[in-house]
């Protein structure tokens, strides 16, 4: 089961209702919006919540909930299922890779829409393959390190080393103003997951998982927020939010190594 004892963060699925959040992680809303240029999508900080309960907290699986982004048992009342059905085999067996001279790429095509591989005015893979000098490397690595489904993962060519933010175990519940759609919980740290049925899936730095009940690809994030329309009330549509989340590296420090495979 990996490092779910003692206290240790975790995310438990209950079949048919919440994700229960355990082991003191810090929860968060960011705005998704174009920055100041429009030539990349940015991180903007909206609050964090009171979440100190030593027994840890529910947040909405199903989408309903009145109480966003927590549940408040409607799942109950609507009759919600949320079978998990997305593919448990590893991130490096689904992914396809993409070369550059500097770079490797891989891609698992798990896509919340969120658009950080845009960037530059061109998009990480075509940026990865042309990543001949520390610039275009530098827009490259952050076009994918700013995913938050951990669908794209920079690797460096010749160490083979990933280049991944060394985020602490938190969550940041994603509204993406653009779009008009409230989006997934962008899971950081490398928070174990654990499936209904006691399935631990694989321990990733980044991923995220729906909160609005139509994925397709349950219980991780496959955009379907967007299609629907998924609105939990964020004060964020408002234009309610304020700095850059100072806990997301916008660019890389390519001389300091960076590995989701640390030691915690």
């Amino acid at each position: 089961m990996g490092n779910t004892e003692n206290g240790a963060p975790r995310i438990t699925i209950i079949e048919g209702g919440p994700y229960r959040v355990q082991g003191h992680v810090p929860l968060s809303q960011d705005a998704i919006v174009p920055n100041e240029n429009g030539d990349h999508m940015e991180y903007r900080h909206v609050c964090d919540y009171a979440v100190e309960d030593k027994n840890g907290y529910l947040l909405c699986r199903c989408g309903h909930s009145k109480s966003m982004p927590f549940c408040d048992g409607t799942h109950v009342k609507i009759g919600f299922r949320g079978h998990e059905v997305a593919s448990r085999a590893p991130y490096m067996d689904r992914a396809e890779a993409w070369e550059g001279p500097e770079l490797i790429l891989l891609d698992d095509n798990r896509c919340a829409y969120a658009r950080f591989c845009h960037r530059a005015g061109s998009e990480v893979w075509t940026l990865t393959e042309e990543s001949y000098n520390e610039q275009i490397k530098e827009q490259a690595v952050a076009a994918a390190w700013e995913c938050p489904t951990g669908r794209l993962t920079s690797y460096d060519r010749e160490t083979r080393e990933p280049y991944e933010q060394d985020f602490e175990p938190s969550i940041v519940i994603l509204e993406d103003v653009e779009e008009r759609a409230s989006g997934p919980l962008f899971v950081r740290g490398g928070i174990p997951l654990i499936g209904a049925g006691g399935h631990e899936y694989e321990v990733r730095n980044r991923y995220a998982l729906c909160r609005c009940g139509y994925s397709r690809d349950l219980p991780f994030c496959d955009a379907s927020h967007v299609s629907y329309r998924f609105y939990d009330g964020s004060e964020s549509f408002e234009g309610e939010y304020h700095e850059k989340d100072r806990t997301i590296e916008e660019l890389p420090d390519l001389e300091r190594p960076h590995s989701s495979q640390r030691k915690r």
